[in-house]
């Protein structure tokens, strides 16, 4: 096709919008609640498994050492947990350190006194704190630790974890299912909408073809047109998402003190998604606009 033909059709297309900009904005609008919709679904997603993990982040195995215990004996016994493959961190947390964050967070009047009773005698032991990799697999892990000499116990939050493992999964699995479903309204509602402005247009196109009008030269116009219109509902989706996320975010972190006790670390910043989700707004919003209607006018072609 040349190109003049290419610049006659392309203009064609972008006239259309103009022409039938009643269905134009009633198609825009429909495809911005769309993606409006999915993309807040995705971001609300994506948050909750930044808490999950925020809070998964913070738990730390506890491994007592048996008294008596020297000096060499403990830094094997650390570069052999350092060694096992989930481990992400060792610390070595001795008993003088023990004791001394006790009496700290005991700063009352009776503390003298209880602690009087102790005498110079340390009795807490020494320990290690560990932080696993992936929590999911944390039971072979402890087996493994488990088996070092000169363990005294371990403290592991392992009820918890698997509490936390249950909703990850469970909010995994939901999500899904909700994204799943809203992608495939969202899908029947845009075709639907383009079918509707297609429609308006099947004498146009019927005598469009009467004439001998090629198919590609009747589907480009209503390609451009479509694509127009799916771009335009990106860059509004976008606009409103990144606002409507900034300002909700800085609502909901006027108070930090939930999330401080949740162990999380704040809401995703919009500068680390802001490039991704303009760009996956518009190339969505423009191949759905565009290849829907250009479908919806096949069945009007055969004449």
């Amino acid at each position: 096709m040349k190109i003049s033909s290419m610049n006659y059709l392309f203009k064609q297309g972008m006239k259309n919008v103009w022409t039938n900009r009643i269905m134009s904005v009633a198609s825009l609008c429909i495809l911005s609640v769309s993606l409006l919709l999915i993309g807040f679904t995705l971001l609300f997603v994506a948050n909750i498994n930044r808490f999950v993990s925020g809070i998964e982040n913070k738990n730390e195995v506890v491994l007592f050492i048996e008294d008596g215990t020297d000096s060499t004996e403990i830094s094997a016994m650390e570069n052999t947990i350092k060694n096992i493959d989930n481990i992400d961190s060792v610390t070595f947390y001795s008993k003088e350190q023990a004791l001394e964050d006790m009496k700290n967070d005991m700063e009352n009047e009776n503390a003298e006194d209880l602690f009087s009773y102790v005498g110079e005698e340390n009795p807490l032991p020494d320990a290690f704190r560990i932080r696993i990799k992936d929590i999911d697999q944390i039971s072979p892990t402890l087996m493994e630790i488990n088996r070092l000499d000169k363990i005294d116990s371990i403290k592991s939050p392992t009820d918890f974890i698997n509490i936390l493992t249950g909703l990850k999964n469970f909010i995994g699995i939901i999500s899904m299912v909700i994204l799943a479903a809203l992608i495939l309204v969202s899908l029947v509602i845009i075709s639907n909408a383009a079918r509707a402005s297609v429609d308006i247009r099947k004498r146009e196109i019927a005598i469009m073809k009467l004439v001998g009008a090629t198919n590609s030269f009747i589907k480009i116009p209503f390609f451009v047109e479509g694509m127009f219109i799916g771009v335009l509902s990106g860059v509004i989706s976008s606009a409103i998402t990144c606002i409507g996320y900034n300002e909700l975010i800085k609502v909901l972190s006027q108070d930090m003190t939930i999330w401080s006790i949740m162990s999380v670390n704040g809401f995703i910043p919009l500068d680390e998604f802001m490039w991704m989700l303009i760009l996956g707004y518009i190339a969505a919003g423009a191949l759905i606009s565009a290849f829907g209607t250009v479908m919806s006018t096949r069945k009007y072609l055969k004449v």
